[in-house]
Formats: structure tokens, C-alpha cells, sequence
């Protein structure tokens, strides 16, 4: 395809979940973490209490954010305190690291090169300093990516993808992906860096694509590209088939 063709295409339209996909939340939570408890929170063994809830206690979707590694590593009281230290971090959300150094930037070229509509999606509680949409916004500029559009959000990522017409969400949790093939018409991509034994068996079954890395979901969208559902919708799905985005199966 040409540059005069591209212009005219139909763009890619993606959405990017951010901690475990592109930031790595994990890293600085046990960082924190290990200061706040000793070495042994990062044991996998570590015991499990019941959770306690006190008006000060963070809601309980905003601990749903925890990487589900370091949730089988500390209790539910241990997760409390330490989202509590996070919040009193000034602009924590900036402190981050890239999980793949480089990514974003090379997402920030394909998408001016390829004219694709990004946006990042975030359930990112608020804390001191700037609110985690400005954090976030300077964090992904930081790391190369101008202008970014950021959505803070708590609901369905599928009823999202349906409001926004979008073509792919990529995310790192199996249930957000499950919302999106649901509640809307978009494909899903899960990013699954752990052990391919432990992938639920219904990701693949369900229309769900899974890629070890973001870069690898990077080529993906690459291959995608150009194939818009608006502009040639048989051989768009065919392609995402091809690739392991099949029609998901309704549940």
C-alpha cells in the first residue's frame, strides 16, 4: 500500500491496557513492598489472611490493579497497606519502568507511520501529586510517545470497545479480554508472559489472541494493518483467524 493509499484507509483503531502490558507495575509494587514487609513478601509461599475492610481501605477493584504474581505473594492486609504507602508516593505513576524498553516508542512510529488511533486504557487509583491520567500522559511521552490519549476507567473494557469502535484491546488480563470479545464487536489480544501451562484453556477457545510479548503484538498489528474491517471486512476477518483472532465464540 502506498503513502496515498494509507491516507485514505480506514485507521487501525487500538487500545492498550498499560501496567503489565507496557509498564512494569509488578517491579516497583515489590520494590515497595519488600521495604514495607522484608524480603520474604516475595516468596511464593506466602501466607494468606482474610481481608478486613476499614473506611480508609481502598476499594476493592482498585486492588484488582496488583499483578496476580504478586497477589499469590502477600496477604490481603499486606496489599491494603502497601496500595495506602503507593498512594502517599508523589506521581508514582511516572516512576515506572518499560516492561520491553523501547516499545512504546516503536508503537508511537508504527503508529504515525501507519496512521493507527491509539489510546491507553488504565484503572490506576489516584494518588499524591498530579492525577494518574496527567502521570500517565508524561510517562508515555517520556518514553516517546507524544500526545497520548489516556483513559482512566473502571468499567467493562468491552462496553469501552464498543463506545470507542474499536478494532483491538490489548491487555494482560484474561478477564478484561473475556469483556471485550463479549460486550462489543473488537478482537482482543491477552499479552501472557507466564507459563503457557497456566494460559486458561478457554483464552484460544474464545477468540482470544495470545502473544508472549507486546512486540510480538506489535508484528501482529502490523500484519493487520491495512486490512480494515470498514474498507474490506472478509479478508480483515480472515487475516485475524489466520492470526488466532477467530470470531469469538459467545459465551
Amino acid at each position: 500500500m502506498g503513502s496515498d493509499d494509507r491516507s485514505t484507509a480506514a485507521s487501525l483503531r487500538v487500545a492498550f491496557d498499560l501496567d503489565g502490558v507496557l509498564a512494569d507495575m509488578e517491579t516497583a509494587l515489590l520494590g515497595h513492598a519488600e521495604q514495607l514487609f522484608g524480603k520474604g513478601v516475595s516468596a511464593p509461599d506466602a501466607p494468606e489472611e482474610a481481608a478486613t475492610e476499614s473506611p480508609g481501605d481502598p476499594p476493592a477493584d482498585v486492588l484488582e490493579n496488583a499483578p496476580a504474581s504478586l497477589k499469590l505473594k502477600i496477604t490481603s492486609r499486606q496489599q491494603r497497606r502497601l496500595w495506602k504507602h503507593v498512594e502517599s508516593i508523589e506521581d508514582f505513576w511516572e516512576s515506572l519502568n518499560e516492561i520491553e524498553p523501547g516499545a512504546i516508542a516503536r508503537l508511537a512510529a508504527l503508529a504515525s507511520e501507519r496512521r493507527w488511533e491509539v489510546i491507553f486504557l488504565t484503572k490506576r487509583p489516584q494518588g499524591a501529586g498530579r492525577t494518574a491520567q496527567v502521570q500517565t500522559q508524561r510517562w508515555l511521552a517520556a518514553k516517546g510517545f507524544p500526545l497520548p490519549s489516556v483513559y482512566v476507567v473502571q468499567g467493562s473494557r468491552g462496553r469501552i470497545a464498543a463506545s470507542l469502535d474499536l478494532d483491538i484491546v490489548v491487555d494482560d488480563r484474561h478477564e478484561n479480554c473475556l469483556d471485550v470479545i463479549v460486550d462489543s464487536k473488537a478482537r482482543a489480544i491477552l499479552v501472557w508472559r507466564g507459563d503457557e501451562k497456566k494460559l486458561p484453556v478457554a483464552a484460544r477457545r474464545l477468540g482470544i489472541g495470545v502473544v508472549a510479548s507486546v512486540n510480538e503484538c506489535f508484528d501482529i498489528l502490523t500484519q493487520i494493518d491495512g486490512h480494515s474491517r470498514r474498507d474490506q471486512p472478509g479478508v480483515f476477518d480472515r487475516l485475524l483467524r489466520r492470526l488466532g483472532l477467530k470470531e469469538p465464540a459467545r459465551v
